[in-house]
């Protein structure tokens, strides 16, 4: 009787791949089993969230300073006509509408270190769950606070976590944040003596630019306010970014937390490409949900084999290569014919 697939053998297969990550891949690949088994066997499998919490804590540098970090991708799938979980939805990075699944992040930010690890993921399904990407991320936040022991001094988010009830939730737990705002949402610095504005209109003296203004958002209640700084992200482009830290009264010190955001970045770009998270063709949301997961178990991997080597993911994931590569420039399989 034939051994059942597992994640155990699916997740050695997306490490050591190159260029294809698909099932039919790895069937080729492992000789006792066909596709259809592979692609049965893995129906059966559950990679949950947890999973990639128990293989990352330990390596997890823990520190007072740090930060909790969200983040969304979307794997693009612009060729899928009939995979489940597949949706239109916007992705900031194409800065356009792609066809695709969505993904939520959480990762913790060792600002002393310069490290960020993934802690968390969820996949969003809103025609499966009901749950938006807000809905996710209360979920995980909460998750941190209650059960993991990872000390931060804030939380930070994108443009699109800053919701009312988002923020208002994050303040009852007695977490500081720090997200930009979109121009077009108002505020109000003059105490009620004005009317609301938006805060990309707000005047800002020298003593605001440097320092930051209190001001309450529309839709907050009356004697909620937040620090706003207009930080400036480039020559061509400044953020409005809020906190609810009191004592954050310095915009220079509000640019070096923002900067910890692009930590996410990797996540995005280096995970997609080394670990094919994105590669997956099967149809199913079950074995999609598999795909997912292993990927990010391959990601949490190569970053722990990574970091103490002082190489790149993308060395170690090309460095399989260099035993091939030299095998048979010593021994030739072929050999060229030259006139």
């Amino acid at each position: 009787m034939k051994k059942p697939v597992t994640r155990l053998d699916y997740g050695p297969s997306l490490l050591v791949s190159q260029i294809n990550d698909t099932l039919t891949n790895f069937a080729d690949h492992c000789e006792p089993c066909s596709h259809d088994a592979i692609n049965r066997d893995l129906r059966s499998e559950r990679i949950t969230p947890r999973l990639v919490w128990e293989n990352v804590r330990d390596q997890v540098v823990v520190t007072p300073r740090g930060y909790v970090l969200f983040d969304d991708t979307v794997l693009d799938k612009h060729d899928a006509f009939a995979i489940e979980l597949v949706r239109s939805q916007y992705s900031g990075n194409a800065q356009a509408v792609l066809t695709g699944i969505g993904v939520v992040m959480c990762g913790y930010v060792n600002p002393d270190t310069d490290q960020c690890w993934v802690i968390a993921s969820r996949i969003s399904d809103p025609d499966g769950d009901g749950k938006s990407t807000l809905d996710h991320v209360r979920e995980m936040l909460t998750t941190v606070v209650s059960q993991k022991p990872l000390p931060c001094q804030a939380v930070l988010m994108e443009t699109w976590y800053a919701t009312k009830d988002l923020l208002l939730f994050m303040a009852s737990l007695a977490k500081r944040s720090s997200c930009p705002l979109q121009d077009n949402r108002q505020g109000d610095d003059t105490s009620g003596t004005r009317a609301y504005q938006r805060v990309d209109a707000l005047d800002w003296s020298e003593h605001d630019l440097a320092h930051g203004t209190r001001i309450n958002i529309k839709g907050f209640p009356k004697d909620d306010t937040v620090q706003l700084c207009r930080v400036e992200v480039s020559p061509h482009r400044t953020d409005d970014v809020v906190t609810n830290d009191q004592a954050q009264d310095a915009t220079e010190a509000t640019r070096e937390v923002g900067g910890f955001r692009g930590k996410s970045e990797p996540w995005h770009r280096a995970g997609k490409q080394v670990t094919g998270l994105e590669r997956c063709q099967c149809r199913t949301a079950r074995i999609q949900r598999h795909h997912i997961g292993g990927a990010l178990l391959v990601w949490v991997r190569l970053t722990e084999l990574a970091a103490p080597t002082g190489r790149t993911v993308y060395q170690l994931k090309h460095g399989l290569l260099d035993d091939y590569l030299m095998q048979p420039l010593r021994n030739p399989s072929f050999r060229m014919i030259l006139a």
